[in-house]
């Protein structure tokens, strides 16, 4: 992984007219996201899903790699028709749609030379001057272009792929995060919490979260920050309103 850098963000573009149709449930947000977060200190500010359509992905790789330090692609790199991830991406950096010959050797001693047909091939295909990011699972590698990272849509292959990732990434600060379940409804603490918010609103994101447990009504108060010291002081903050209000804590 590159040099740490101080704050890191990214993208999500997930590619897929599955997705968007109902028939599949997209599980790749929640794993990069915690992944990205947890691993390399990479906050994902973005999420956009669009359908495999050449003009719609162009337009959101373009717009997205412009805002965000990475934006991560999945599915659409396979063998079918409809698979048109990497050609989109290479229309929009303006890059030529080609064989890497890196990944062609790949996938032809994967899958032998008698059975590596057009298909197959077409997975060996991307923008010129991509870096590969290699797949134990199932050989076809994944690719990042400028500062677009393409994986496969299906989970398990993606989860196995992921780490390979690291090396092309800039780490940033670790963000901490700390989770206080309260018995309680958010109307009661809205305005305190909202205070205690322009008090760190420099140093700490805090999100209110309501839960139905125990027969009960909740909220889980969840605060996110690169600094300890900082998420320190918002919690003690947060315990005196718990404590003014009289509200039963959930320890779980």
């Amino acid at each position: 992984m590159k040099k740490k850098n101080k704050k890191v963000n990214a993208a999500i573009l997930i590619i897929g007219n599955e997705i968007l149709s109902g028939r599949t449930q997209d599980k790749n947000i929640a794993f990069i996201s915690n992944w990205l977060n947890s691993k390399c200190g990479i906050s994902v500010n973005e999420v956009r899903i669009v359908p495999d359509l050449e003009r719609t992905i162009i337009k959101n790789i373009l717009e997205l790699s412009k805002k965000f330090n990475y934006v991560f692609t999945t599915g659409g790199i396979g063998p079918t028709h409809d698979d048109i991830t990497a050609q989109s991406i290479s229309k929009a950096f303006k890059v030529k749609y080609e064989y890497h010959k890196e990944a062609f050797k790949i996938l032809e001693n994967y899958y032998g030379r008698s059975k590596f047909n057009d298909g197959r091939k077409k997975m060996a295909k991307m923008p010129r001057g991509s870096k590969l990011i290699y797949n134990p699972s199932s050989a076809a590698p994944g690719f990042i272009t400028k500062n677009v990272i393409s994986l496969p849509g299906v989970p398990s292959i993606l989860n196995s792929m992921i780490e390979n990732c690291k090396q092309y990434l800039i780490k940033g600060l670790k963000v901490h995060s700390k989770t206080l379940n309260l018995f309680t409804v958010e109307s009661n603490i809205s305005k305190q919490l909202g205070l205690i918010q322009k008090k760190y609103k420099k140093f700490v994101d805090i999100g209110s979260y309501p839960f139905f447990r125990l027969g009960k009504i909740g909220v889980s108060i969840v605060t996110r920050s690169t600094s300890k010291i900082k998420l320190k002081s918002v919690n003690l903050d947060l315990i005196k309103l718990v404590k003014l209000k009289k509200i039963e804590i959930l320890k779980i």
